[in-house]
């Protein structure tokens, strides 16, 4: 069990550092969120626009 739990945190870090690193790129907000959707689709992950938004507004409340 201790093994899964650090590829699960080896997993959730990678992920949450992918997160803060698109968060701060110096890129327009709506050029982020359409990167991460055209990204979320290409993994077969489908989210509306509102549900894309409160995404990014979690993330960004982990994170600052």
């Amino acid at each position: 069990m201790k093994n899964l739990d650090i590829i699960l945190a080896v997993v959730g870090g990678a992920v949450a550092g992918a997160a803060v690193g698109l968060l701060f790129a110096p890129k327009k907000g709506t050029d982020l969120r359409s990167d991460i959707a055209e990204y979320l689709k290409s993994k077969g992950i489908v989210l509306k626009k509102s549900k894309l938004d409160k995404l990014v507004d979690e993330i960004e409340a982990e994170v600052g």
